[in-house]
């Protein structure tokens, strides 16, 4: 099979970094290019491990002129779009960053592929994959169906507004110029290397300070946990198998409260970590103002990217003992990122 060269864009962020390692360690002959603008979220320290396996470019997806450059120069035939505005919060107080780079972003990276995919003598093989959210379907009753492909979108966030806005511009150009393009729906990721304002590596590092865990409104809302890693093999089996012009939901099955999840992190790190500043650190839990327009529950079928054959391996509860273990382990990883 001949190599492929890959353009993996927000590569240093927390997703991006765990798959450009995952492609890394299946497909070593493979080329990879990481573009990355290094804002808060994204850290090259996430990927250096892979230091000398891949060529690292800092710039931005909104740069056309860089992306045709990198397109044209790393003669790429697969793009993963993975740079992104992520935080709900940070959506809400300022939604400007979101539509520049999820919507204004995607659309440069989507002409810019256009243009080099349509200058290829034998571009049969070349894939755009944007990876989105299961986000964009709104939120679901307590005792609904999980959402499919087929769900209709109905985002409630301004983050979720903007990558729904982002997979309707990718749906269009496959539609209306036969661009390969593939779009995946992930449940909500968790994992080592992930920034400490989302719910569990803020738990997790405020639990090791012995600081306050905030929990939003009643803690009753539902959320589909994935680990990083399966999403990643989620992301290979959608480009080597998926069909141009399709969407995947790519879920975790692991549907659990918010509450219920802080609770099980509190026991967790109580067992696994010595010389806590509060032994007890489920008394840390404290329940603040809800979150603007919170969605209620997200859960989402993954039956269509299973029939490709994939499944998620890793169990909730050993994905979470692991990851409390990675970031206890792991302080200097995270210790700088407070002051952002």
């Amino acid at each position: 099979m001949t190599p492929r060269r890959l353009l993996v864009t927000g590569g240093a962020g927390f997703i991006g970094s765990h798959f450009v390692r995952h492609w890394l360690s299946n497909y070593p002959r493979d080329h990879v290019t990481v573009l990355d603008s290094l804002t808060y979220a994204g850290n090259r320290a996430n990927l250096a491990d892979c230091l000398g396996r891949f060529k690292f470019v800092t710039g931005d997806i909104n740069d056309g002129d860089l992306v045709e450059q990198l397109l044209r120069d790393q003669t790429i035939d697969t793009v993963v779009n993975l740079a992104a505005e992520s935080h709900v919060d940070r959506s809400i107080a300022g939604s400007t960053a979101f539509l520049q780079t999820n919507v204004a972003g995607c659309l440069v990276m989507l002409e810019a592929f256009y243009r080099h995919w349509q200058a290829q003598a034998e571009p049969q093989n070349f894939r755009f994959l944007q990876v989105s959210t299961d986000e964009v379907y709104g939120t679901l009753t307590v005792d609904a169906a999980p959402f499919n492909e087929q769900s209709p979108f109905a985002p409630n966030s301004p983050y979720a507004a903007s990558k729904a806005s982002a997979d309707h511009w990718v749906r269009a150009y496959h539609h209306t110029h036969g661009l390969p393009t593939l779009v995946s729906h992930c449940s909500n990721n968790y994992g080592p290397y992930q920034y400490p304002e989302k719910l569990i590596p803020l738990m997790v590092v405020n639990g090791l300070r012995g600081l306050p865990l905030p929990i939003y409104g009643d803690g009753q809302q539902v959320r589909d946990w994935l680990a990083v890693e399966d999403h990643c093999a989620g992301l290979d089996v959608i480009l080597q198998r998926g069909q141009p012009g399709e969407h995947y939901n790519v879920g975790g099955g692991g549907e659990m409260t918010n509450l219920a999840l802080v609770k099980q992190l509190c026991s967790l790190i109580t067992e696994l970590c010595q010389d806590l500043p509060v032994p007890d650190v489920a008394a840390l839990i404290e329940f603040v103002r809800d979150r603007p327009g919170h969605d209620r529950r997200y859960a989402i079928n993954s039956q269509k990217l299973q029939a490709l054959g994939w499944q998620a391996q890793i169990p909730l509860e050993q994905g979470l003992r692991d990851t409390v273990s990675w970031y206890r382990d792991h302080p200097t990883w995270w210790q700088p990122l407070l002051s952002h």
